[in-house]
């Protein structure tokens, strides 16, 4: 039975490398699946997903507005799909969560989502927030602190290394914009008052 899968952790945690390996996994059987990541996260190269281990793949993309459903439907009225992977989740729409649950129970593809669950104040992105909500099943891909504990935050820096504790959800950045630590490690980094308590 199809279902929709969301995995989830903080940056640096393998989650590109999991989706990978997972899609490898179908073709080594033969099975044909999908891929797509989002437009506007192009640290890899436009429309592919990268980990930082060095591999990588082609995939589609996703922008603001599009009907992922409609999009999903095109994909398997073209032929044989086994699995449809998405990269970046964080930055689906709350609407285009629901339309991949549609593709889900009504065209019977498993949808495998990837991506940060909060961003660097401790918010849930929209799209993850919806995930949480409607994914028949979630994990919590685990990567750790610098002090060895599991790390559940992710602090943004500038350019000197200063943590930021204001600006626009979304900054495409990797290993020399964005640190993930444990929440008490965050806590100090962002002063304890970055939610404003």
């Amino acid at each position: 039975m199809a279902k929709l899968y969301f995995q989830y952790s903080t940056m640096n945690a393998g989650k590109s490398t999991l989706l990978l390996q997972a899609s490898h996994n179908y073709g080594e059987r033969g099975m044909q699946t999908y891929l797509v990541t989002a437009r506007l996260d192009n640290r890899a190269g436009t429309a592919r997903i990268g980990s930082r281990i060095g591999i990588g793949s082609e995939a589609d993309t996703f922008s603001v507005g599009e009907d992922l459903f409609q999009k999903i439907k095109a994909r398997l009225d073209a032929g044989p799909c086994a699995c449809v992977f998405i990269d970046e989740a964080q930055f689906l729409e709350p609407d285009q969560v629901w339309q991949l649950a549609r593709a889900v129970d009504d065209l019977g593809v498993p949808v495998m989502c990837y991506g940060l669950r909060v961003d660097f104040q401790g918010n849930l992105f929209p799209g993850s927030a919806a995930l949480l909500a409607l994914a028949d099943e979630m994990r919590e891909v685990r990567t750790i602190c610098h002090c060895g504990k599991k790390a559940t935050m992710v602090v943004r820096q500038d350019g000197e290394g200063n943590v930021m504790t204001a600006g626009d959800q979304v900054q495409i950045g990797g290993n020399e914009t964005y640190v993930s630590l444990c929440r008490r490690h965050w806590r100090e980094a962002v002063g304890d008052n970055a939610t404003g308590a």
